[in-house]
């Protein structure tokens, strides 16, 4: 049985969450294409299994309330990749850098749409708020992991926070 259609708003969060946890299980399999027998494998594998449960929660409420995704989806598909290969090709602390960036907006990107919904659209709500507390341990790991450390870090964190808005401001709206 399917759900009435959400509101406009609704609609938008679902979409562009459901972009984002793609494109963040996409980031995490281009980092394990280059850094997949490294020591740092194992937690990036944990990272890209959260996401992609994540993202699995997302396909379910596209179907299930019938929202469009993105037509953006196989830009994310290939963007996302290269840009997890590209910065694990920098080095493990680049690669750190890059989910330490991405799990910053994240965080904001989730908390704004939290308290959007002010106790409306609970099981939406309860869905970002868990998400939200995941994307902050990976962001404390990557930082554990030396992604503050990274050569040319406040040039990648700007670059990769700057894209990552980017992808959520065009998410939300193609």
């Amino acid at each position: 049985m399917t759900a009435d259609r959400p509101s406009e708003r609704t609609a938008r969060i679902i979409r562009v969450n459901h972009a984002g946890e793609f494109g963040a299980q996409r980031i995490y399999a281009g980092q394990l294409a280059v850094l997949g027998r490294s020591a740092v494998a194992p937690v990036l594998r944990e990272m890209k299994a959260q996401e992609e449960r994540h993202l699995e929660t997302f396909e379910r409420m596209i179907v299930e309330r019938r929202v469009r995704p993105t037509v953006l989806h196989p830009v994310w598909k290939v963007a996302g990749f290269a840009l997890g290969a590209g910065t694990a090709l920098l080095g493990r602390r680049a690669a750190m850098a890059c989910t330490v960036a991405v799990e910053e907006v994240i965080d904001s990107h989730y908390a704004a749409q939290s308290a959007e919904l002010d106790g409306h659209e609970e099981e939406l709500g309860l869905a970002i708020e868990q998400f939200r507390a995941e994307e902050r341990e990976h962001r404390d790991q990557a930082r554990d992991l030396g992604g503050e450390r990274a050569v040319g870090y406040p040039v990648l964190r700007r670059a990769i926070r700057a894209g990552s808005r980017a992808a959520i401001w065009l998410s939300e709206r193609f």
